[in-house]
């Protein structure tokens, strides 16, 4: 058990970092306040091996581990948490090709996306199937060798300007077994988008609903078997639950650290708020929910990598640690700035905005709680 990173993860986290600040953080609040998706920051992003960081190198990828992804993704979430989870769904989705597509699938998609000359976006939810993910309904029937999709999936990040979508739908009867992934690509006859979505946070990437009427797809473009895409869907999720717990660590991180600054200068009373012990003691726990997410976000992705059979629970338990730590990490930092916390001029409420919805996400905290005592419950 070695708590130390390696010679290179350092070099990531110090490359990553130095990306973010340099093109990430003096743009975000813009982006926030304008709705821009930064297509061109991203694939500078790429550029760096961000966009398949955890795909075969053999096509463009980075071919890196859980673990280094999620020290990546803590770094770029510091800077601005909404675009980095976007880059969090483009790896799982281009993650799930390289896992289950075969090799003539991996190479017509994957050296695109990594590049990120084309982007993609992960479609499970639905507007009647949420939580409940295994009662989708968006139906897929054989033609031959295609099949014409109808239905539609709810919330889609990216949806309307990816162009790559991997999507999970019914092959065949009710429940888990009847789910199978396809891919469909933008520009498809019959694929569709509702309106962009006026959300409380994660301004820099567009969310749709996306729509399928008659849309006819290739068999070809099916991911692994038919009756495998809710188990590919799940296994998707394990990686992106752990990289949406980095992403709110990264934006709790810069939180805490404008907070601190905040306390060593601001002063009441006649004195500076780091005086007040009160405030101290907030502090101190603050730091001790960021470690603690830290370190188990980083212990789930080890159990990932090494393939664990309890890392589906780990990772359920990190995510939900994570997510409920570092949202209570900024509200505490916007309480420590008081009324300049609540305004746009400093981070502190763009960061707590992109970050509640990472509770949400990626499968609800209270159904991490499910996963997490089913399992302990098992006979």
């Amino acid at each position: 058990m070695d708590f130390q990173l390696s010679e290179d993860q350092a070099a990531f986290r110090e490359a990553a970092r130095d990306f973010a600040q340099g093109e990430m953080a003096p743009h975000a609040a813009r982006w926030d306040h304008e709705h821009v998706f930064p297509a061109e920051t991203l694939r500078k992003a790429a550029e760096l091996g961000f966009a398949g960081i955890y795909v075969g190198d053999d096509v463009g990828g980075s071919a890196l581990s859980r673990l280094d992804a999620a020290i990546i993704f803590e770094e770029l979430a510091a800077a601005c948490p909404s675009t980095a989870a976007y880059l969090s769904i483009h790896n799982m989705a281009s993650w799930m090709i390289d896992a289950f597509g075969s090799d003539e699938q991996r190479r017509r998609w994957l050296p695109d996306l990594t590049a990120m000359r084309t982007f993609a976006s992960y479609c499970l939810t639905e507007p009647g199937a949420g939580s409940d993910a295994a009662s989708l309904k968006t139906r897929a029937a054989r033609d031959g060798e295609d099949y014409v999709i109808n239905g539609s999936k709810a919330f889609i990040s990216g949806g309307g300007t990816s162009d790559v979508y991997v999507v999970m739908l019914r092959t065949g009867g009710e429940g888990p077994g009847g789910i199978s992934t396809v891919v469909v690509e933008k520009g498809t006859p019959g694929l569709s988008f509702g309106k962009e979505e006026e959300k409380l946070g994660w301004h820099s990437q567009p969310t749709r609903s996306v729509i399928f009427e008659d849309c006819r797809v290739p068999v070809a473009n099916r991911l692994g078997a038919e009756g495998q895409g809710f188990k590919i869907a799940m296994k998707g999720l394990d990686g992106g639950r752990l990289n949406i717990g980095a992403c709110s660590l990264g934006g709790a991180r810069a939180a805490f650290e404008a907070a601190r600054g905040h306390m060593l200068v601001r002063k009441q009373f006649g004195q500076r708020l780091a005086d007040f012990q009160a405030l101290q003691f907030k502090l101190a726990d603050m730091a001790g929910k960021l470690e603690s997410s830290r370190l188990m976000l980083h212990r789930a992705a080890d159990s990932l990598d090494r393939g664990d059979p309890e890392a589906t629970m780990h990772c359920a338990m990190a995510k939900r640690w994570a997510t409920d730590s570092c949202f209570e990490v900024c509200d505490e930092a916007l309480q420590l700035h008081g009324g300049y916390g609540y305004i746009r001029e400093y981070p502190i409420e763009r960061l707590l905005r992109d970050l509640r919805v990472h509770r949400i996400l990626e499968g609800s905290n209270e159904i991490m709680r499910v996963i997490v005592a089913r399992r302990l419950l098992r006979e």
